[in-house]
């Protein structure tokens, strides 16, 4: 998001697909206790995700709103914003990997929720809200 820290603008391919953003300590929470439970989640797939579907616009206005700042996300097609990463001198062979990944993944089949984390944790996921208003707090999107 460092687009966004710098110009108040977060352009990126997303459009209004709506994520269930979940907060990478979540992930980590899960990881170390499905590797120290012994054998109770080998060959187990657990789903996670955080609590709610938001799109990225919903997001930035989010961050917006908890810092007071003019924050603006503007999609655009995976073909302009491979241009834009090589406009910034992002090698070609990378551009090519990270549009067919967005393209990919970008596509609606994450929009739903989850309930691994509370499974696992025997707790709610963090929202992205907390997540703000920690991020805010710490100053992460001051200029």
């Amino acid at each position: 998001m460092a687009e966004l820290r710098e110009r108040g603008e977060l352009v990126f391919p997303a459009d209004e697909v709506r994520e269930p953003f979940l907060d990478v300590r979540d992930i980590a929470d899960v990881t170390v206790t499905a590797l120290t439970s012994g054998d109770r989640y080998v060959a187990r797939t657990v789903t996670l995700s955080g609590p709610r579907l938001l799109t990225f616009g919903e997001a930035v206005a989010e961050i917006a709103q908890s810092t007071g700042r003019p924050l603006t996300y503007r999609a655009v097609s995976t073909h302009e914003y491979g241009e834009i990463l090589l406009g910034f001198g992002i090698p070609p062979q990378e551009v090519t990997a990270l549009t067919g990944i967005f393209d990919t993944l970008l596509d609606g089949r994450n929009a739903h929720v989850s309930d691994g984390v509370r499974e696992v944790l025997g707790r709610a996921p963090r929202d992205f809200a907390d997540f703000v208003r920690e991020e805010t707090a710490a100053g992460t999107w001051q200029t």
